[in-house]
């Protein structure tokens, strides 16, 4: 069997993010739906981009954003995204790589530009999502390394790349050769709208494919068609092996082998911007999870990292979050 040598190999979009404040007026001026991910052509992502007050350029998309929270806490990690051979895409490469990421894919050199994310944050902090995937959803089954994966702990798939279908066959050829490896397979919702979009598909990776499920309330109320979280929650037990389900301010609840595990939220001073909380979470768990910490441990390293990153604007750690974890005695 391959040695391991990454904590986690994360599959999705490459995205830079450009994120500028807006009030309600601005949102519904637009017609932009307040907290969704809505997926948008090149034209409107100019006339957006055109409207938009002055904005933060960042590297982002859901899945690099955990990949980097993990490397922040000292995780290895290695990331499959698709970029161009322009501007956003060198930026895109030179921001994971600073991380200490390994990331090999190979650039397009023509065709869709580098994808871009257009984020509104209003002032309550929510975050309202306008993504262009350009390049990024040309990722196919020829853009994943097998070597990388099978010396990978987990492989972590965003649910977002479920959208085009070539995506969709590198995930399930990552998860086929993780599993024929003896490794675990995770995958994130994304986005309740997405959960629509692919319920019945979603509900089978849950039962047939993924050891690890991420979602949070709004998602896994979509995944099983209810309003009460408890009955979600029972066909979490029924369906998932490991799930971790964000409740915001109400902390997470963990289901493992049967038992359901409940953690609280880390408390901050102030939320200033919501993009990324779901990711960094996601990122502190799955540290958690390849050092071997218990449930609850992986949660409060979760809410830990999604703390941190909801008190400042951006979708990624703006400190060392492994300094952050040994004040918490929570370091490996």
């Amino acid at each position: 069997m391959t040695d391991l040598k990454f904590d986690v190999a994360g599959i999705g979009n490459a995205i830079v993010d450009v994120i500028a404040h807006a009030d309600d007026d601005f949102l519904t001026a637009n017609g932009i739906e307040k907290g969704a991910m809505t997926l948008i052509d090149a034209e409107r992502a100019e006339t957006l981009y055109s409207k938009m007050g002055q904005g933060t350029e960042v590297s982002g998309g859901s899945c690099a954003n955990t990949i980097a929270g993990l490397a922040s806490l000292g995780g290895k990690a290695a990331f499959f995204g698709k970029v161009r051979k322009d501007q956003l895409g060198d930026v895109f490469t030179h921001d994971i790589r600073s991380l200490g990421v390994h990331f090999t894919s190979e650039p397009a050199t023509d065709g869709d530009p580098t994808a871009r994310c257009l984020i509104l944050v209003t002032p309550d902090a929510q975050r309202s999502m306008n993504t262009y995937l350009g390049a990024a959803q040309n990722l196919s089954v020829a853009d994943i390394d097998p070597d990388v994966i099978t010396a990978s702990a987990i492989t972590y798939m965003e649910g977002y790349l479920w959208d085009p279908p070539k995506a969709k066959e590198a995930f399930l050829e990552a998860a086929k050769i993780a599993h024929g490896a003896d490794r675990l397979v995770s995958l994130t919702l994304s986005d309740s709208f997405c959960v629509d979009r692919y319920r019945d598909e979603f509900r089978n990776l849950a039962k047939e494919e993924v050891d690890l499920l991420f979602a949070n309330e709004a998602e896994i109320l979509s995944l099983y068609e209810t309003d009460v979280f408890d009955d979600a929650l029972q066909k979490v037990l029924k369906d998932c092996k490991f799930a971790a389900i964000t409740r915001s301010e109400a902390g997470s609840v963990v289901v493992a082998n049967g038992e359901v595990h409940v953690a609280d939220a880390e408390k901050v001073s102030k939320v200033v911007d919501t993009t990324g909380a779901g990711d960094q979470y996601a990122g502190g768990f799955l540290y958690g999870l390849s050092r071997g910490k218990s449930p609850v441990e992986c949660a409060r390293l979760g809410h830990m990292a999604a703390a941190e990153v909801i008190s400042h604007v951006g979708p990624r750690p703006e400190v060392k979050l492994s300094e952050l974890a040994k004040e918490r005695g929570l370091a490996a």
